[in-house]
């Protein structure tokens, strides 16, 4: 008789996964944004901390969610002169870029999922940067409860002007690509 009471409430338990969503939050210290930022000649790599995140899912299937991100929290990880390393990040943390102390936080909130495969979705959200919001989609992939993606992101629809073509005449080789990549590591608990 226990057996089937085991079977019973294991089934009981699986449905209830599959038929109603779960909330997940993510796991900050063990997630991860990188990005990537580049001129005519070089790029820059670093690091941004995630300040909170959570998501829903129905059985393994992505529904909803969202995530904050501290742009105070903004690095970069490949000047090895600290002189250089702090002026860059002094840089991307002005008005010239993000502008952290108007604009402390990003975030990116889920309006659709779409399964392209086994572990692999297109994901279509809203993503808000210095108050600025624009719809974009990428193809994420998730292992259990880690979910990947590399993100291309047009800096100059969130009004990051500096260095860009889009907004200056002739800058030559001083020009700042106007896209940036993020690459992200997001691990739900």
């Amino acid at each position: 008789m226990n057996k089937i009471n085991y079977v019973i409430t294991l089934i009981l338990m699986l449905s209830y996964n599959m038929i109603f969503a779960q909330k997940f939050t993510v796991d900050t210290q063990k997630s991860n944004i990188e990005w990537t930022g580049k001129n005519i000649v070089s790029q820059h790599i670093g690091n941004i901390k995630l300040k909170s995140g959570s998501f829903e899912l129905k059985g393994n299937k992505l529904i909803s969610g969202s995530f904050v991100v501290d742009m105070t929290s903004i690095i970069d990880t490949d000047l090895k002169d600290e002189s250089m390393n702090q002026k860059l990040v002094g840089h991307l943390k002005s008005d010239d870029f993000f502008g952290v102390e108007k604009y402390p936080t990003a975030t990116f909130v889920v309006t659709n999922v779409s399964k392209l495969s086994e572990g692999k979705s297109l994901i279509t959200g809203n993503i808000t940067i210095k108050a600025k919001t624009e719809t974009i989609s990428f193809k994420a992939e998730n292992i259990g409860k880690v979910y990947t993606a590399d993100i291309d992101i047009d800096r100059s629809k969130f009004d990051v002007r500096y260095g860009s073509n889009t907004f200056f005449d002739n800058l030559g080789n001083k020009a700042i690509d106007n896209i940036f990549t993020l690459n992200i590591k997001l691990v739900l608990n």
